[in-house]
């Protein structure tokens, strides 16, 4: 019996026999032939709830992911939120989403539960608003999941007609020269060179559009009201947030009222606004924003962002049509047909292919499901409709009119154009369309759906994007074979800032994370052509992520499952610093400042340092090892340097250096850079005792001496021959001299003033004061002088290395120059003496660049490096180690680097459970048996943990317990990891597991 034809058995009671039906035929029985089929798995409950919400009103995002990290949701009783956030975890390094942390900065909700959440593009603000309009703004700026209360809502009206329908946050770019309008790099697409597997970058400038904040990294909320009222959130210079109103709509009845608004920036620096009302209109509203900045005479130099401000707002009606027409084959369907569930204003861009700047697009959805009786055969289906706002002729306006509009302050002197909606043709989709999303700087718009998936659509022409690869010419991480989607029965999502993960909220009220998943080939056998576009696609992902300020956490997640590629990590970091055209390059003796301020640099350092991590107790990859050590000296150095600060204290100033506990903090630095320069040392002394490290240096190719030093899993030569991290050393050597310096003048002037008062009273609160102040700067002055080597004298090697290796460059690439001078001679106009730059100069810093680029990777240096090596080692190295306890450096403890990464030291570690506090730089521990707490440390009073989400460093939140000034002042700085991964609050009951 074959599997098609399952058969029947029925007992025949008259002849005794069975009868056998064929179930193949079983369709003939209904008539028509038609094959059966399941019904459709009814809507449940919480999905109509969930559309009735949605159709209700137009602002209720109960869940929203910041550009920083933080996942913010409504709990389902709408009485408090709750915080997620994606975190690596330090056993494996692996990324998962965090437990919730619950948060209610509220005795109480008369105004009912809580609606709507916003997120700010700038400064990591959290907008929540209730049922009835009022707004709270949070501010996450120090941690992912505790905030700080910017403005509250207490004052705010408890009125109905005030319920919000619509929100938006001004961009936060200011216009620093009008005649060159700001921009984003677009690093996209990819396109793949001929037959080989190398691509090339186009880099298109994404016209920023306005009206912005005039002070950086600020923005404002606009919110509309259901009774047509503008209200706008601002920060004034002193940093309290106050409110500017304006009356779109004079809604007199229940028919007018706003049911859902949205907001987008445009072209002109005015905001366009579309509303669409109760009784099926679709408005369109221009607002323009005066910021009333008081005029300054030419010649003074006004701070950024310390004028006062004073906005006053005006308005333009342009359009107005019907949002829904019904036919005569609509008079059966349910009313849920004429009601939208979403709105969205697709801002003016400029169409790549036209080179013409497109128009504002009104996009509106309408969800419709089957009722649970109905007697018609309906299914679940999407409506999404479009209107492009034209312009045409220019009206004649009568000046009476132009003169009211010029009292009012309207937009602009000019008559405006006659503005018409034009409807464009309806997209059906068979499912729910649960969110919309403006993706790829609004060229790509994104719909989530109740079944899970997520659907790419051209903004042009709404066709479905990334159905297939397409490893020519990339635009997305979608078009390497990568999928998006999640799991059935979603009530909301959120999609990451990068697209590269989402986050759901189900039915059962369970949240649940959702990384891009790889399908066209397991990571092992994967082709070099595929690897190849896997490389530009992180690239581009990761330089697009970078150019707006988002977090790459998730980003890195997914680069986590290709960590095996041998090669994946380097390429991928190498390709984005070329096309970035990342300095890597600090060969010249250039400010420290350059270097420490290259945020750009830090990513990249901090994408090998997170890929060369496996976990806390596992070895490190060497290329990781060298990135956590530049990270951690390029923090340190920041944290010296900052220390020396002035900071204004009620009309006079003060410095951290004149705190002890900040003192504390910066000994605990020197004590790590210190030793830090001992194993250094130490590292390099080992090699001069190798006898096969040092005859590779008689050769004359650099790859025998980079395939040892790999094999020896040794990072310590590239870390003084590679530039960037050479003068990381050596910013932190000059550093920790002048802490040396100062804090010697500092117990001079303390053992002086004890000897002049020696009847001072211990009792009193200065004395003590300055006795702790003392004490610290003792701990400093025992670092340095107990140190084997001392930070001057090692500064002094690397001066001297550093010539060498500039002397090395100019004889061996001068050849670079040569023609290119030649070149530019030969082009130099008769006559013109303008100054241009040196042809031949620009070609060697191309060629140093390309040479310290494959260093700091930990690739072979060039062949030319090789006598350099041989000189330092057996000239400057040697005279060193001859004047270097050597025995000593060999035997000392340097655990608290967390270098060293042999089975025997991990296990050590791992059964002590100390770490390494990154701000003070002791080591800590959550265990009650422990008493490791340093000098500025107390292991007793249990102080919460800060963890790095990122890399999984810890510190303790000295904020809940210390708010003096100075160390507040150094705490700022420390907002997130040396890494530049964000901080969270660790839990209790994880940090006793760390």
């Amino acid at each position: 019996m074959t599997s098609g034809k399952m058969p029947l058995i029925l007992d025949n009671p008259m002849s005794g026999d069975a009868m056998q039906v064929d179930l193949d035929d079983v369709d003939d029985l209904f008539g028509d032939g038609a094959p059966l089929a399941l019904p459709p798995r009814p809507v449940s409950k919480r999905l109509r709830q969930r559309l009735d919400d949605l159709r209700e009103r137009g602002c209720c995002q109960g869940v929203a992911w910041s550009k920083t990290g933080t996942i913010a949701s409504i709990t389902p009783n709408g009485q408090q939120l709750q915080l997620r956030y994606i975190h690596a975890q330090n056993k494996d390094a692996v990324f998962s989403l965090s437990e919730p942390t619950p948060l209610a900065p509220w005795s109480g909700l008369p105004g009912g539960p809580i609606v709507h959440l916003s997120w700010s593009p700038a400064n990591a603000e959290l907008a929540v608003v209730d049922a009835v309009g009022r707004v709270l703004i949070l501010n996450f700026h120090v941690n992912l999941n505790r905030p700080l209360l910017s403005r509250r809502w207490d004052s705010d009206p408890l009125d109905d007609s005030q319920s919000i329908v619509g929100t938006y946050w001004l961009h936060n770019v200011a216009v620093t020269n009008p005649r060159s309008p700001p921009y984003t790099p677009y690093y996209a697409p990819a396109v793949k060179n001929g037959n080989g597997n190398n691509y090339n970058f186009q880099m298109t400038p994404i016209i920023s559009t306005g009206p912005w904040h005039p002070h950086p990294n600020k923005s404002a909320l606009v919110c509309i009201t259901t009774s047509g009222m503008l209200k706008m959130f601002w920060n004034q210079n002193t940093g309290k947030i106050e409110e500017t109103t304006l009356e779109l709509e004079n809604v007199t009845t229940a028919e007018d009222q706003v049911t859902h608004a949205a907001i987008c920036s445009d072209r002109t620096k005015t905001l366009m606004i579309g509303m669409a009302t109760a009784c099926k209109q679709l408005r369109i509203v221009q607002v323009g924003i005066n910021w009333g900045i008081p005029k300054t005479d030419g010649a003074q130099n006004v701070p950024p962002g310390s004028q006062p401000l004073s906005p006053t707002l005006s308005k333009r009606h342009l359009a107005v049509t019907s949002w829904f027409e019904p036919s005569s084959s609509d008079s059966h369907l349910d009313p849920s047909m004429s009601k939208i569930t979403h709105i969205e204003m697709l801002p003016s861009i400029l169409n790549p292919v036209t080179k013409e700047w497109s128009p504002v697009v009104v996009l509106t959805v309408r969800s419709i499901v089957p009722e649970p009786n109905s007697p018609y055969a309906q299914e679940v289906q999407s409506i999404i409709d479009r209107w492009e706002l034209l312009s045409d002729q220019q009206q004649t306006v009568n000046s009476a009119f132009e003169q009211l509009g010029t009292r009012r302050n309207s937009v602009g002197s000019t008559p405006p154009n006659g503005s018409r909606l034009k409807k464009l043709d309806s997209v059906v989709v068979d499912k729910v369309v649960m969110a919309v999303n403006l993706v790829s700087f609004g060229k790509v718009i994104c719909f989530a759906y109740n079944d899970g998936s997520v659907e790419y659509r051209d903004r042009y022409t709404m066709a479905e994007l990334y159905r297939e690869a397409n490893l020519d010419r990339i635009n997305s991480i979608l078009d390497v074979g990568f999928s998006q989607s999640g799991e059935p029965s979603c009530l909301q999502i959120a999609l990451s800032p990068t697209n590269f993960s989402l986050v759901q909220l189900y039915e059962d009220g369970q949240m649940k994370w959702h990384s891009i998943s790889y399908t066209l080939a397991d990571v092992e056998s994967m082709t070099e052509a595929q690897v190849s576009a896997l490389v530009a696609s992180f690239t581009i992902s990761t330089a697009q992520a970078a150019s707006h300020g988002a977090n790459i956490d998730d980003i890195l997640a997914v680069a986590r499952n290709f960590a095996s590629r041998e090669t994946f990590a380097v390429d991928w970091v190498k390709t984005m610093m070329q096309m970035m055209k990342i300095t890597v390059d600090y060969t010249e003796d250039a400010p420290h400042d350059h270097l420490i301020k290259n945020s750009a640099l830090q990513m990249c350092l901090s994408i090998m340092n997170y890929l060369g991590w496996k976990g806390d107790f596992k070895p490190r990859q060497a290329w990781g090892k060298l990135s956590m050590l530049a990270l951690n000296l390029r923090n340190i150095v920041i944290m010296i340097t900052l220390s020396s600060n002035p900071i204004p204290i009620n009309k006079s100033t003060m410095t951290p250096l004149d705190e002890p506990e900040a003192v504390s903090a910066l000994a605990g630095c020197v004590k790590w850079s210190t030793d830090l320069l001992c194993w250094l040392c130490d590292s390099l002394f080992c090699l001069f005792d190798d006898a096969k490290f040092m005859s590779l240096l008689k050769h004359n190719q650099s790859a025998p001496m980079m395939a040892y030093l790999n094999s020896q899993n040794e990072i310590a030569l590239h870390l003084v021959l590679c530039s960037a991290t050479r003068g990381l050393l050596s910013a932190v050597c000059r550093r920790i001299t002048l802490l040396d310096s100062f804090s010697t003048r500092a117990i001079s002037w303390y053992e002086t003033r004890e000897k002049s008062n020696p009847n001072s009273n211990p009792s009193d609160p200065r004395a003590a004061a300055h006795a702790a102040l003392y004490a610290a700067y003792q701990r400093i002055r025992g670092h340095t002088s107990s140190a084997l080597i001392k930070a001057d004298e090692f500064d002094k090697l690397l001066t001297g290395l550093g010539a060498d290796i500039r002397t090395a460059y100019n004889t061996a690439l001068a050849v670079l120059g040569e023609q290119p001078a030649r070149a530019a001679s030969n082009q130099q106009p008769q006559g013109q003496n303008a100054p241009r730059p040196d042809a031949s100069q620009e070609a060697i810093a191309r060629g140093r660049q390309h040479c310290e680029l494959s260093m700091l990777l930990l690739q072979a240096p060039p062949p030319f490096f090789v006598s350099v090596v041989d000189k330092f080692f057996n000239k400057e190295l040697k005279e060193f180690r001859a004047h270097s306890e050597v025995a000593k450096l060999y035997f000392a403890d340097y655990s608290i680097l967390e270098i060293n990464d042999g089975p025997r030291t991990l296990a050590k570690r791992r059964a002590s459970g100390v770490r390494v506090d990154i701000f003070k730089r002791i080591e800590i521990s959550r265990r009650p048996s422990s008493g490791l707490s340093a000098p500025g440390g107390n292991s007793r009073t249990q102080i919460p943990w800060r963890e790095c989400v990122r890399c999984a460093s810890v510190m303790e939140d000295l904020a809940m317990v210390n708010h003096k000034p100075g160390l507040s002042f150094l705490l700022r700085q420390q907002n997130n990891c040396s890494c530049g991964g964000r901080m969270a609050i660790l839990p209790q009951e994880d940090a006793k597991h760390r």
